[in-house]
């Protein structure tokens, strides 16, 4: 078995992991926040893994993304996960609209917007979209 990686984090370093593990709001960020500051306090891969409910080959993947790009590395990159089927920007006007016109009928206003964006979605998914879209205009009021 080899020798446990360990990494050396100058004071600067230290704290500002320290500030970002106690108070960003990415769960996913301030683990991997945490699992530097395990790694430099001289720990094992494995025990870090079981710390923080991971396997050791994505712990050491983690300390790897810090000491190449710091602590932005230890963010998601962007583009991650299942993209949205509305876009706040280019479809709430049409969404706005066939609404409007199938007000108390919900269904037919989806299957308009199905047609007319050629992409299928749940009666949920619109309805989750509509109530983003009133959110934001009641916060810019």
């Amino acid at each position: 078995m080899g020798k446990p990686r360990t990494i050396e984090l100058q004071p600067a370093e230290r704290q500002a992991l320290e500030q970002a593990f106690r108070s960003d709001t990415s769960h996913a960020f301030r683990q991997r926040c945490q699992i530097v500051l395990f790694k430099s306090e001289g720990r094992t891969s494995k025990e870090v893994a079981q710390l923080v409910k991971q396997h050791y080959v994505s712990v050491n993947a983690w300390l790897n993304r810090y000491q190449q790009a710091g602590l932005n590395g230890l963010r998601t990159k962007p583009g991650r996960g299942r993209k949205a089927l509305l876009d706040k920007q280019t479809d709430a006007t049409l969404v706005r609209q066939v609404v409007q016109n199938e007000r108390q009928r919900l269904n037919q206003a989806k299957a308009q917007i199905e047609s007319q964006t050629g992409r299928s979605m749940s009666l949920k998914t619109l309805q989750r979209f509509l109530k983003n879209l009133t959110v934001l205009t009641d916060a810019s009021d």
